[in-house]
């Protein structure tokens, strides 16, 4: 027995900067992640996936495989485990992609249609590319574009209100002295993490072992555990170290298919998706086509506001890439509608990315507004201050903070706003016209229920558990300085552990909303401790432990808009003889709450900032209409920003207090993306005199519109 642990007043922990507390273990390879943890007689598996883009399956000419040196099962439709997809899970009804092997239908090209199973790797990989599997064809359709007529709209859900509306749009353009009615459109985009998705399961003593890289121990427990119609306590994972998600690490067939694997086999078998197969299998943002009708007085103040946007989804599953969210929240308007709508075709489900809807919705809304500035003559920033709400434009709810124009102020300040010249194509630098651009970021703060435990230890150290997923983010170290300041001690002295769904239930790494959702948690849990210490007395060996669970707490919290807010400021150098853009320069100024740690919180904002300067240039995935898959499904085909892309970028934030919030902080993990890419498009526009509508912003298309009247190529929209 020792005494009670010193907790003694001490200057605070959170907002200042530390270093990871796995950095270390990450640099010199002590960290393992999912799939190169060893495990006693392990398998391993490798899917096959379709070469058709829609059909049935006639036969899996299986045989040959099964005498193949090595190979232990060849897993398909008529052979597998059934499985149970008529459940709502944590993010409603899961994607029937999850469902491997229950039927002979293939939706689209890439649909797994088998796993193979061998004593090693490479004997899986070869076995994998020798089965043959043969198809009924059917024609497929993955032809997306505005104006289609089988576009429909979604019913609403948690995840995307599918329509709002207020006043009389038509009546307000008409009356308006200025419009702009222009379609901007975005590509197919991807977020493929520097760590493959892996999974490995074993049975363990009755119970489910699966260690896997996800956003959500819990998630994912969960949802196994309803797909496979085990007791929920009887199923474990894990997931300690994660080398990126981005969205794309929740539940996938990787998964399912080591569960199934290790059903029929009873010993530990493995699944790593290639490079290749995660274009098909773990989602990508939608292309978009978004029709933006903005009708001002000659003084720029907003009389409509019209922001209609258009996504694909699959044939079996629903997605809307909400791309019509922000204007609900930045602007508002006499008359302001906003609308999403559908088109299904023969390609995988859509799904989140990093920024999902903010990033492809902030290009067309911030792009509108810069055109509108031109037409009235307006300084951008001046016009978005004229249209500043006082509340939320759509909701009327009062924001918990917002200070958006302070990010411009500062922003501007900084970046030199005030000697920019607004003529477009009158500065130049050699072969080079120069340009400079803005815009406005804001990405939802929001919250959700977790539990947390923390243990007094005899030795005078605290342990924290919670079930928290560190993607990349730093969460660990977030974690460790607010149960530092929480308990009044140094940091040294805490020792946190994250990732295992048996700590118990706790919000996913997804939606900007972990590290406030866990430090919420967090702080009640070590408040309770602080209170038990406070009575005096011994720790005992097994320690002093309490415990929180902010459920009822989150259900309670004042109805509010609570969001981070931003200004995005860049610089561009255009070559109109060979189509080049260059951007020199980025400056990101962030309003996010309470910045738990600066170091990692800068390293976010800069990563979303380099995101979106790739969205803008860059990423764009193409699908070949011949037969439905992408031309080039790797990295050396998927161009995005490397070193050499990326310029100077600046990220930094004002003071944003939350005077009513438990922990006063936002998120900041995706705020970074939004905006850039209209920051940038704005920038080649006051470089070049021509607008850019649609993404990226690659030297065919800049050759494409020099010599234009301005306006760009898309000139004649095609509305949605």
């Amino acid at each position: 027995m020792t005494t009670t642990p010193e907790v003694a007043p001490r200057p605070g922990a959170v907002g200042a900067a530390r270093t990871r507390v796995e950095g270390r273990d990450k640099v010199t390879g002590a960290a393992r992640y999912a799939g190169e943890i060893p495990f006693t007689d392990l398998a391993h598996g490798w899917l096959v996936l379709s070469t058709v883009a829609r059909g049935r399956i006639r036969a899996v000419e299986d045989a040959p495989v099964l005498a193949m040196p090595g190979v232990l099962a060849v897993l398909h439709h008529v052979n597998a485990p059934r499985v149970d997809t008529d459940y709502v899970g944590m993010l409603g009804r899961p994607n029937p992609v999850v469902g491997l092997f229950q039927h002979d239908r293939v939706p689209f090209m890439g649909w797994p249609v088998a796993l193979v199973v061998a004593e090693t790797s490479e004997q899986a990989r070869e076995a994998a590319e020798t089965l043959v599997v043969r198809y009924d064809e059917e024609p497929h359709d993955i032809d997306f574009r505005s104006g289609r007529g089988d576009a429909y709209t979604p019913e609403d859900s948690p995840m995307a209100q599918a329509e709002t509306e207020k006043g009389d749009v038509e009546a307000e353009l008409g009356a308006a002295a200025l419009v702009v009615d222009e379609e901007y459109t975005t590509p197919e985009e991807h977020h493929h993490p520097m760590e493959p998705h892996a999974a490995t399961a074993r049975w363990d003593g009755g119970r489910l072992d699966v260690v896997d890289a996800n956003q959500g121990s819990s998630w994912v427990a969960g949802e196994l555990a309803s797909l496979f119609s085990l007791d929920p306590a009887s199923v474990r994972v894990r997931s300690e170290h994660v080398g990126g998600a981005f969205g794309s690490k929740g539940v996938g067939p990787h998964q399912v298919a080591a569960v199934m694997a290790t059903t029929v086999l009873q010993r530990p078998v493995r699944v790593v998706l290639t490079r290749r197969q995660m274009f098909s299998l773990v989602g990508f943002r939608s292309p978009t086509a978004q029709r933006i009708r903005l009708g001002a007085d000659a003084d720029g103040r907003l009389r409509a506001f019209d922001h209609r946007a258009l996504n694909l989804t699959s044939t079996v599953h629903e997605f809307v890439e909400s791309s019509a969210v922000l204007g609900r929240v930045m602007y508002d308007a006499d008359a302001h509608h906003t609308l999403h709508r559908l088109v299904r075709l023969d390609v995988p489900t859509p799904s989140w990315m990093r920024a999902p809807g903010e990033a492809p919705g902030s290009f067309a809304v911030e792009s509108a507004l810069d055109e509108l500035a031109e037409k009235c003559g307006i300084d951008p920033i001046a016009l978005r201050a004229r249209n500043e709400p006082v509340t939320g434009p759509v909701s009327g709810l009062p924001f918990s903070s917002r200070r958006v124009l302070a990010c411009f102020e500062e922003g501007a300040r900084r970046f030199g706003w005030a000697d920019r010249d607004p003529r477009p194509r009158v500065r130049r630098e050699g072969r080079w016209l120069l340009g400079t651009g803005t815009a406005a970021a804001t990405y939802p703060s929001g919250v959700g229920a977790s539990t947390a435990a923390v243990t007094a230890e005899q030795d005078g150290t605290f342990t924290v558990r919670v079930n928290a997923a560190d993607i990349g983010t730093g969460a660990r170290t977030a974690m460790v300085l607010v149960a530092a300041d929480a308990l009044a001690v140094d940091p040294d002295r805490i020792r946190v552990r994250i990732a295992d769904s048996d700590i118990g239930p706790a919000m996913i790494a997804g939606g900007s909303m972990g590290t406030r959702s866990w430090a919420w948690a967090v702080t009640v849990a070590a408040g309770e401790l602080v209170k038990r210490l406070a009575l005096g007395g011994s720790v005992p060996p097994e320690g002093i432990t309490t415990r929180s669970d902010t459920t009822e707490a989150v259900a309670a919290l004042a109805r509010k808009e609570r969001h981070s807010f931003g200004a995005q400021f860049a610089e561009v150098a255009v070559d109109v003889a060979t189509g080049e853009v260059r951007v020199r320069r980025l400056l990101g100024v962030f309003a996010a709450g309470t910045i738990v740690n600066p170091l990692t919180a800068r390293s976010q904002f800069v990563g979303g900032m380099t995101w979106g300067l790739s969205m803008a240039l860059h990423e764009e995935a193409v699908r070949d209409r011949a037969s439905g898959g992408h031309v080039g499904a790797d990295l050396a085909h998927y161009h995005f920003a490397t070193h050499a892309d990326v310029p100077l970028i600046e990220a930094d934030w004002v003071d944003d207090p939350v005077p009513d919030d438990p922990v006063g902080m936002k998120g900041i993990g995706e705020i970074g993306v939004v905006g850039v890419a209209a920051a940038v498009a704005n920038a080649v526009w006051h470089a070049t005199g021509v607008r850019h509508r649609r993404l990226p912003i690659g030297p065919d298309r800049v050759l494409e519109t020099s010599g234009t009247d301005g306006h760009g190529p898309d000139r004649a929209a095609r509305h949605v």
